[in-house]
């Protein structure tokens, strides 16, 4: 039995088993079709009540093959044949459902095929998530519009002023926590294609992709660099550096060097 036939029956099964009679007219149809065995139908029959009669019934048909539902079907027509429509009606609604995932995920296919050409990056890579030391490459390459992207990401607006308000001295901080956020809500889900799409978006050449991906090294390795955008010369008190490092150490939207880091 088909899978989407399976879950009708699953779906619509303590409706089925007080809404039908099965004793009279649909088992010894499904038997004489050669659905049910006759030790099937006697297991059936031998029941005590009508509802454990359906429920048994229920239980069998989806080990009889892929004609037992379309024979179950039948079999309702004469005495339910609003069940059978119903049923009938479930079925067709999943394999449109079904069609059209399928439908979704060619033109998904054709999409990464069309980005991969465009960005010179493999379709491996388009489904890879990126690291956080990837991340911090691709920032350092977006400039101003980094909002635009992340909130085109889908993360929502208000975390994205809370990372600001982590980070108020450093642009760069800020949509580095941005992203790491956005990959924390997708998990896997937060891959190269979807920075592709969003970069499209925010008009920005897939180019600044091209070189962001690096080889995966030792976590320790990864911090190191990730760490290194905190360590420029800077002009401010040591009031300021202090609560800069504090800031380094916990943001709102999470620890960006100690939770988020990739290892292999």
């Amino acid at each position: 039995m088909e899978p989407r036939h399976r879950q009708v029956l699953r779906k619509r099964r303590l409706y089925l088993s007080g809404e039908i009679l099965v004793e009279d007219t649909v088992v010894p149809y499904l038997y004489q079709e050669g659905v049910l065995t006759e030790s099937q139908a006697e297991e059936i029959q031998s029941q005590a009540t009508s509802r454990k009669k359906t429920l048994k019934l229920l239980d069998i048909l989806p080990t009889r093959g892929p004609r037992a539902f379309e024979a179950f079907l039948r079999s309702l027509e004469e005495e339910f044949s609003w069940v059978k429509e119903m049923l009938a009606q479930d079925a067709r609604e999943l394999e449109d459902s079904d069609a059209a995932a399928a439908a979704a995920a060619a033109e998904e296919e054709d999409e990464q095929r069309e980005l991969a050409e465009k960005s010179s990056l493999s379709p491996l890579t388009l489904q890879k998530v990126p690291t956080d030391q990837e991340l911090n490459r691709l920032v350092g390459r977006l400039g101003p519009e980094w909002e635009w992207v992340v909130v085109d990401l889908g993360v929502p607006l208000w975390e994205v002023q809370r990372c600001r308000a982590a980070y108020p001295l450093s642009p760069h901080g800020q949509a580095l926590a941005s992203l790491v956020r956005w990959r924390q809500r997708l998990g896997k889900g937060a891959t190269v294609h979807c920075l592709l799409r969003s970069l499209q978006a925010a008009d920005i050449h897939p180019s600044v992709l091209e070189g962001v991906s690096v080889s995966r090294g030792s976590t320790s390795v990864q911090k190191k660099n990730l760490a290194l955008w905190f360590q420029f010369p800077s002009p401010w008190t040591s009031e300021q550096q202090q609560q800069r490092q504090q800031q380094q150490d916990f943001c709102f939207c999470g620890p960006v060097e100690d939770q988020h880091l990739a290892e292999d």
